[in-house]
């Protein structure tokens, strides 16, 4: 059969990134060696993707892509970095990520900056392996950056092409008119607001406010704090620490999960430029009203006792870890009320802006439903009436609208599949899951959150639901990661044939 997708330049391309995963495989490699622990894991993963990657290289020397060589790429790259992500975890054979499934569940929660984990015991696994997960997860959220908007710019990828103002794709290359140069202030602004993040966690360690933060925990929470990821070489997550670096992570998650376009004109003087964005205002404004919300309801409830300034930080940081998808958590926020879970629950639904490291639906295309909804009522009552959609000062085609729509729809309808994997698979293992605590495990995993409720709670693991349930995850990881559409297509005959 004659294939329409030139397969062998996507791989080639795929080799090329696997190549280089052995740069940040020397991290681990480094402190295993200072920690005086295993060198193993790391020097047989750097082995394997480097001859892994060569090999993929050398399918063909011209390297053509287009619209469906970059499908299957994206689709590829996050699938084979998992597999080879994983192989640390296998090679050291420490606890539960000794499994194939445990550890492949791990290394896709990582590479795609969902933050689940599959660790019941942390204390079995060495400083060098925890780095690894930070490390996967900080690829990730920049991995998404660079490929969803640098280098495949030109994509329409489930209505993510919607970044008008300061979120249209096509703005990247007003940043510099050469890719290269581009992809060089991405870098730039991705590595300095992590060295950053580093620097302003271990000071307030070395000022006596967060004894805990040391330097080996300041880099690990930068590198997952930036990139909306999640990952915490504690147990107990951010709740492990002191008010102080609770405080000083909640403008990191926010920035995290904002248009690095914006944060580029920030950097360079124009302040303004954030306020003009009905993206930003309208993230911002979901964070203030939920954030609101759930502090009246921890402030009215009569089973917590916390005082004011921790019901106010826990609310806002539980918040906003879940709307920009971090999954970090200062609280175990399933001891709450009712009402307040559910508030959470619907924040995972949101995500921060689109062209950041943040995952789920993203604001952008709610607010172009809001939009679309508003218009749709106007013409109800004014049915000759021509009404475009205006995102700022720019039209947005009626295409875009319904790429909106159908994503939306594709999410919505995966998620409910999921929820019905989840309860059917563990009522057959005799281990029957809550349908809300059902919910928000598929909600966390395909939306790439993290920590859900009940069995999957914040300081729990998803170690409970079968081996079954948890492949089905990392499939969903993997598709929720991509915006599902490079998956999809690749389904399709059409696709490869036609």
């Amino acid at each position: 059969m004659a294939f329409r997708v030139d397969w062998r330049s996507s791989c080639s391309l795929t080799g090329t990134i696997l190549k280089w995963l052995a740069v940040p495989l020397g991290g681990p490699l480094a402190l295993a060696l200072v920690d005086g622990d295993a060198l193993l894991p790391f020097a047989v993963t750097i082995v394997v993707t480097v001859v892994l990657g060569i090999g993929l290289e050398a399918l063909t020397d011209d390297v053509e892509i287009g619209q469906r060589e970059a499908f299957l790429m994206v689709a590829l790259t996050w699938l084979g970095v998992a597999l080879v992500g994983a192989i640390p975890f296998l090679v050291a054979g420490d606890g539960v990520l000794a499994r194939p499934v445990n550890a492949v569940f791990e290394s896709t929660s990582g590479v795609t900056t969902t933050g689940a984990t599959v660790i019941a015991d942390f204390s079995v696994h060495s400083r060098a392996i925890m780095l690894w997960r930070a490390i996967l997860q900080w690829l990730g959220g920049l991995g998404i950056l660079i490929v969803a908007i640098g280098l495949f710019s030109h994509l329409l990828v489930g209505g993510a092409q919607l970044m008008e103002t300061e979120s249209q794709t096509q703005n990247v290359h007003k940043l510099h008119p050469h890719l290269d140069q581009t992809a060089r202030l991405i870098w730039g602004l991705y590595v300095g607001l992590t060295v950053l993040t580093t620097g302003a966690l271990f000071a307030l360690h070395l000022v006596g406010l967060a004894p805990e933060m040391t330097l080996y925990n300041a880099v690990s929470h930068a590198l997952t704090s930036v990139s909306t990821a999640g990952f915490s070489p504690e147990p107990d997550s951010i709740g492990a620490f002191s008010p102080a670096i609770q405080w000083t992570l909640i403008p990191v998650m926010i920035v995290g999960a904002t248009n690095f376009v914006l944060l580029y004109a920030i950097t360079q003087g124009d302040f303004r430029r954030p306020l003009e964005s009905a993206e930003f205002r309208f993230y911002a404004g979901i964070l203030a009203s939920i954030t609101t919300i759930v502090i009246a309801m921890l402030v009215l409830d009569p089973d917590l006792a916390m005082g004011l300034e921790p019901t106010i930080r826990h609310g806002l940081f539980n918040v906003v870890s879940m709307v920009t998808t971090t999954g970090y958590a200062s609280a175990n926020f399933d001891l709450w009320s009712p009402g307040a879970k559910h508030m959470l629950f619907l924040c995972m639904f949101t995500g921060g802006m689109a062209g950041s490291t943040t995952c789920s639906i993203k604001s952008l295309r709610w607010l172009v439903i809001l939009k679309a909804f508003r218009r749709n009522l106007f013409t109800a009552v004014h049915p000759d009436a021509v009404r475009p959609l205006r995102l700022d000062d720019t039209v947005v085609d009626e295409e875009t609208i319904g790429d909106v729509f159908t994503y939306v729809m594709l999410a919505l309808v995966i998620f409910f599949l999921l929820t019905v994997v989840i309860v059917v698979d563990a009522a057959r293992v005799g281990n029957p899951v809550d349908e809300f605590d059902a919910l928000g495990a598929a909600a966390s995993i395909f939306l790439n959150i993290g920590p859900a409720f009940g069995v999957a709670g914040p300081f729990d693991n998803y170690l409970a639901f079968s081996p079954l349930t948890r492949t089905v995850m990392i499939v969903m990881m993997w598709i929720g990661r991509i915006e599902i559409l490079p998956v999809l297509v690749l389904l399709t005959p059409e696709f490869w044939r036609s």
